[in-house]
């Protein structure tokens, strides 16, 4: 009995360190995010005001519109194909270069380009140094002088990228999935920092929103419709959340260290000089925007990498929750590789705000935060057990942690 007796005293010792340390955490963590939010809203109110400023030129008249190359990797995809290409092919933009890169697909994805594009093989100049696997052939559309295709073997999505980036000519580029919808003015809102900062602006990143069981007619969302099913409903709330409050905040500080991989912006040399986007990660998206920060900053250069609010991309999100689950663990594994990789930057002040303040807490909430929570469910019932815990208190805790992320969802919403 004096065993169990000291062993209940020593994990009610431990237990409340451990509630003590948990308490802290979430002290920080949302204070940080209310932080974010409250600038996320002065960023928007500036915004705003630059919105209602009409430019003294109108669209499509200004020679100052720089070519955007659209990267569009496409593996085993000839069910949707057509309709893509057709999707992007009608964008607003004065001047844009479609480029679709099959990636070895094993299906019908480049008969069906062919007999509906009237492609032909051309002698394009294919870089020896491109990072991607061999590629065979390049052909151009008669119906689409901007239309170009890549045919390759099969190296997966950043291989992918990466040849299309080695064989545009477009000073900027648009990396998009073959299944996402932009809007038809998205590219027009999109390039914006290009314009007010062209010595100095990298990456911009829009909007994506939640596709499901909106009416899509022609690449077109004709009308804009809540999930019917509990899961994409829940996602609809995250985006707006992350999107609106969360990267709009961190624009504020130019600290913005993630640009959607199915709506992004960059400038192609930038992406070139960095070695294209890495291979061996399943997060490429933000690898590749961590790694400018980096890069640039080594550099001595000046830069930006900004977040527009305006533009917007659809996409359809996981309604399964098998599906859901395995896409975060990979989305979980990819942030664990990359905030290895680029270590160094880490709590370092010669990587600004990025160094000492973004990532530390981008770690702490992202990476830190689900390893606390499992082992809360593992701690509190053996809290439980030994009499440990005090169920009034958490009971307390949890509603207060619940109620402030709804408070920031509704923030986000706002």
């Amino acid at each position: 009995m004096d065993n169990v007796a000291v062993s209940s005293q020593l994990f009610g010792e431990l237990f409340a360190a451990f509630g003590l340390a948990v308490i802290g955490y979430y002290l920080v963590i949302n204070a940080y995010y209310l932080w974010i939010h409250g600038l996320a809203l002065l960023e928007l109110r500036d915004d705003v005001r630059e919105s209602n400023w009409t430019p003294p030129f109108r669209q499509f008249a200004s020679p100052f519109y720089p070519g955007i190359g659209i990267i569009m990797p496409a593996y085993n995809e000839s069910a949707t194909i057509i309709e893509s290409v057709q999707s992007m092919l009608s964008l607003n933009y004065p001047e844009i270069e479609l480029v679709v890169v099959n990636d070895g697909s094993t299906d019908a994805t480049l008969d069906r380009l062919r007999e509906n594009f009237e492609l032909e093989a051309v002698d394009a100049e294919i870089p020896f140094d491109v990072p991607a696997a061999e590629i065979h052939d390049v052909y151009r559309s008669t119906r689409y002088e901007e239309l170009l295709v890549v045919d390759k073997d099969n190296g997966g999505k950043s291989d992918a990228l990466n040849a299309g980036i080695w064989l545009t000519d477009m000073p900027l580029f648009c990396a998009v999935d073959s299944d996402t919808v932009i809007d038809r003015d998205a590219l027009l809102s999109l390039v914006r920092p290009f314009l007010e900062e062209p010595t100095t602006a990298v990456a911009s990143g829009g909007v994506i929103r939640v596709a499901n069981d909106c009416v899509i007619q022609d690449g077109v969302v004709e009308s804009v419709k809540l999930p019917k099913t509990g899961l994409p409903g829940v996602q609809v709330m995250e985006y707006l959340r992350a999107f609106y409050s969360g990267r709009l905040g961190l624009n504020r500080i130019n600290g913005l260290i993630l640009i959607s991989g199915a709506f992004g912006l960059f400038q192609t040399d930038a992406v070139r000089e960095v070695g294209g986007y890495r291979q061996d990660t399943v997060t490429e998206d933000f690898d590749i925007v961590v790694r400018l920060h980096k890069y640039l900053t080594e550099q001595g250069r000046e830069y930006t990498v900004d977040f527009v609010p305006e533009p917007v991309a659809w996409t359809e999100v996981p309604s399964k929750r098998r599906v859901l689950s395995r896409q975060r663990r990979r989305w979980y594994r990819g942030m664990i590789e990359t905030i290895v990789t680029n270590r160094k930057m880490m709590l370092n002040r010669r990587y600004g705000r990025v160094g000492t303040l973004v990532l530390p807490f981008f770690v702490a909430a992202e990476a830190v935060g689900p390893l606390i929570e499992g082992i809360g469910y593992v701690v509190i019932p053996v809290a439980w057990y030994f009499g440990a815990l005090n169920i009034e208190f958490a009971l307390l805790f949890f509603l207060l942690t619940t109620g402030f992320g709804v408070f920031l969802s509704w923030f986000g919403v706002f």
